[in-house]
């Protein structure tokens, strides 16, 4: 029996983030240190859903999922941890209400880990589709600024603040992972039979090292329940007619340099994978028990 995932390409950089955000979401979410490429969430959803189904994202950030979906006439709900970016992501659902969008959407404030004590007993059962992405590589994150005198000065890469511990961006890899699993488990309560969860992820390096972090994804979806069912490809660069052409951030070039003139022979990273997985097409007892309690 062959283990191996099926793997699909999704074009997704054809124009700029910059461009795909453009009119679509407040000034301010420029500030997040690590927004998802509008056409990600925006692919996943148009394949993954219909109109009227339900979209979460258990760490909405900026809400681009949010935006997305109810931009494709889905519904839309999202928990954030940090309270800037729960106002953010309900401002950018505001805007789409100003440009006409009639929608379904919401975002609420709280740990993802407590799934359960957050989203609206209603809401179980009901979601069609998950997109959401860990935090990672912070190689990859932020903007700069170059100041007369001063050299390069990076703004905008960090998660909330650092003593925070329950963020978390701040509480080590491996905790992370343990975290992150417990969010997948879940979302099982909430999720319909047979709903997709799109993982964006990608790896990256720490003092040299390979981080394999979307075979670490996969084994946490895995560790929660959840069925795999592919391992896509989104892309980070412009198909040309004979090439990619790259649209890595500063940050991704400033580190790419610093590890060839250390002898790393790296390359820019020209996607990152988006991890599948759905749910049993049969709720769990537990799962109903909850749901004709509510």
């Amino acid at each position: 029996m062959n283990s191996e995932l099926p793997v699909s390409v999704w074009s997704t950089a054809q124009t700029s983030p910059s461009t795909q955000r453009k009119n679509r979401y407040t000034r301010e979410s420029t500030a997040h240190p690590a927004k998802m490429l509008p056409d990600v969430a925006r692919y996943a959803i148009a394949h993954y859903t219909e109109p009227g189904d339900l979209v979460l994202d258990p760490m909405c950030g900026i809400g681009t999922t949010l935006v997305e979906a109810v931009r494709l006439g889905r519904r839309a709900v999202g928990v954030e941890y940090e309270p800037h970016w729960v106002t953010v992501a309900g401002n950018n659902l505001a805007l789409a209400a100003e440009q006409g969008v009639d929608h379904d959407g919401q975002v609420f404030h709280g740990d993802a880990r407590q799934l359960s004590t957050l989203l609206p007993a209603e809401l179980r059962g009901q979601v069609a589709l998950v997109v959401t992405s860990p935090p990672y590589g912070p190689s990859t994150h932020g903007q700069v600024a170059v100041a007369p005198g001063e050299g390069i000065q990076k703004y905008f890469h960090q998660y909330g603040s650092t003593l925070d511990r329950g963020n978390l961006a701040n509480i080590g890899h491996h905790r992370l992972l343990s975290g992150f699993t417990r969010i997948l488990g879940a979302l099982s309560e909430f999720m319909r039979p047979g709903g997709h969860i799109a993982i964006t992820v990608r790896p990256w390096r720490e003092h040299a090292e390979l981080i394999d972090l979307p075979s670490q994804i996969l084994t946490c979806g895995r560790n929660a329940g959840l069925i795999p069912v592919e391992r896509c490809v989104a892309l980070l660069a412009r198909v040309a007619e004979h090439d990619f052409v790259a649209r890595g951030s500063f940050f991704q070039r400033d580190f790419l340099r610093k590890q060839r003139e250390a002898g790393l022979p790296l390359h820019l990273i020209a996607h990152e994978d988006v991890l599948i997985f759905r749910t049993p097409l049969r709720p769990s007892r537990s799962a109903a028990v909850k749901a004709r309690a509510a």
